[in-house]
């Protein structure tokens, strides 16, 4: 690339407003991913030059991201929106230019990829770049620009090449992040300890009204906050609304995440075409509508591929990523496809409708996808990534079970079939990560808990949420009685944090991170608990903390 056709030349961080200094001090964590103070060039993709969108307001308002990592490609992000809580971010009915770049250095000395992308109104000016050709298992930087606006800086990292055999792997989950009830002290923490990729396995914004006021955080905000979701445009706006957090923005630039969804992304516990039951859109037809809308804004919002932007009412949510022979993530889609939770959706006793042997949480394909996955034994550990908790989880004190129909413990079929086929199929190290429940559970997984006798086949690390619920506490009534009652489980905590777990060939340690206090901005991230599984035994060992 010549000098000539690098319109990032030359431009220097006092060249950018206020509206963008503002985003990127908020927290420390932000201000480590700003953008250098002299930026070199880039042309198009093909070398030629590439007209400039000159717009007269910082468009960086909501970060950037990346995502869906493979061993020679990842996806860059960003979306447009000057002024974020109006509709379509402020932005006219044009196509905005947006430049790009690859580096393998935080300041862009040596750019290995760049080109250029229109943000399109029917996208909400939102940019997906599909990166090809990069090396393996390599840290990357990237930036955009608009005109003379440029975003911050966002390191990812590719995946292992196939058959590679990675010493040591290092991620995070994290699920359930209610704006109103929470400051996201978490992801600051997450940001500032490097990941080699991030999980978000559901809930990344709820759909109920945020509220006067915005619960704990006191805003004034657009009155379409004050209702729930339906429409495409409520939707966005309550991605914009998320995304405009300084502390999730610095956790999207830190690491790739890998994003699936749960209930709240479209409304409270739906299955497959049928909406819950308070809903205000209770057709069929409306609620395919609404789930269209809100699959329609998911994506906009996310750091996925084209392959994940839904047609309609439906999108391809389950996946797979390779981390050499090291790990396998299998991400699950346990909304679509499943069958109407048991006995009105409440918590029961296991049940006819619960029990039927021709219910299910995946949908079938998605169970063959998975159990023919287990078959190819490609990695030492065999990950499921999805939404709710496997184990069964006794929630009432006594002789009596109760379990929730939502989970799994709804579809003891789909349980007994995936447990029970990766025991069969040989999966050496079977791990279950999950989210939902707004509290900490680590159990050990059997394809059958009516069998005493039944053996541990598994291993299950359920994360608590990063705001829903506000502080919490150490273990509250329905913890100790999950403890009491499941002798399966080993770790029960209510406070609000993340998990990072560091992968060995010989083992997999899992810290527990949790914030004492939520409510209020600047809340104490400790690890509550460090817990271990050792290659070929799925029991528990806890190392620090209290069980």
């Amino acid at each position: 690339m010549t000098g000539d056709r690098n319109p990032f030349r030359g431009l220097r961080l006092d060249a950018v407003d206020a509206t963008r200094r503002r985003f990127l001090t908020v927290t420390g964590a932000a201000m480590g991913l700003a953008v250098v103070g002299s930026l070199p060039g880039l042309a198009s993709a093909d070398g030629s030059a590439v007209e400039l969108t000159q717009l007269p307001e910082y468009p960086f308002t909501l970060g950037v991201a990346s995502g869906d990592p493979l061993s020679d490609s990842v996806v860059l992000w960003t979306r447009l929106a000057p002024r974020p809580l109006e509709p379509f971010g402020g932005l006219g009915p044009r196509p905005v230019m947006v430049l790009w770049q690859v580096a393998e250095d935080p300041s862009f000395r040596r750019i290995v990829r760049s080109g250029s992308a229109r943000a399109r109104r029917e996208d909400s000016y939102s940019v997906h770049i599909d990166v090809q050709g990069l090396r393996p298992w390599r840290e990357y930087w990237y930036r955009f620009r608009v005109g003379r606006h440029v975003s911050p800086v966002g390191r990812t990292r590719t995946a292992p090449a196939a058959g590679d055999s990675p010493a040591a792997l290092r991620f995070a989950f994290a699920s359930c992040q209610a704006y109103w009830e929470g400051f996201y002290t978490a992801y600051r923490d997450l940001a500032a300890r490097e990941h080699d990729v991030v999980f978000h396995l559901g809930d990344y914004l709820y759909e109920y009204s945020v509220g006067v006021g915005a619960g704990v955080r006191q805003q004034q905000l657009p009155a379409d906050t004050l209702r729930e979701t339906v429409t495409l445009d409520e939707y966005r706006g309550r991605y914009a609304l998320y995304k405009l957090d300084a502390d999730l923005q610095a956790a999207h630039a830190s690491a790739p995440w890998i994003v699936t969804m749960d209930d709240h992304e479209v409304e409270n516990n739906w299955a497959d075409e049928i909406p819950e039951g308070n809903t205000p859109t209770p057709t069929r037809n409306e609620f395919l509508v609404r789930r269209a809308n809100a699959f329609r804004a998911w994506w906009e919002h996310m750091p996925v591929r084209l392959s994940q932007q839904p047609i309609g009412p439906d999108v391809q949510l389950y996946r797979r990523f390779q981390y050499g022979d090291l790990v396998r993530f299998n991400l699950l889609d346990t909304r679509q496809y499943r069958d109407d939770q048991a006995a009105g959706d409440g918590s029961d006793p296991p049940n006819p409708g619960s029990l039927d042997p021709n219910r299910t949480i995946t949908g079938a394909e998605q169970e063959r996808w998975l159990l023919d996955g287990f078959a190819e034994r490609s990695a030492r550990w065999e990950v499921l990534a999805h939404q709710t908790a496997i184990a069964q989880l006794d929630t009432r004190a006594g002789a009596d079970v109760i379990v929730p129909m939502d989970t799994w413990d709804g579809y003891v079929a789909s349980r007994q079939r995936v447990l029970g086929g990766a025991a069969e199929r040989g999966v050496r190290n079977l791990v279950s990560i999950a989210g939902d429940l707004h509290r900490s559970v680590v159990s050990e997984l059997k394809a059958d808990y009516a069998d005493p006798s039944a053996p541990v086949v598994g291993t299950e690390f359920v994360g608590t949420s990063i705001s829903s619920g506000r502080d919490g506490m150490d273990n509250d009534e329905g913890g100790l009685t999950i403890l009491a009652e499941n002798p399966h489980v080993k770790f029960s905590n209510f406070q609000r944090g993340y998990v990072t777990v560091d992968v060995t060939p010989d083992q997999w340690l899992a810290d527990y991170r949790v914030v004492d206090r939520v409510i209020v901005p600047g809340g104490t991230v400790t690890t509550r608990t460090r817990l271990a599984v050792e290659d070929g035994d799925p029991s528990i060992h806890v190392l620090g903390g209290q069980a």
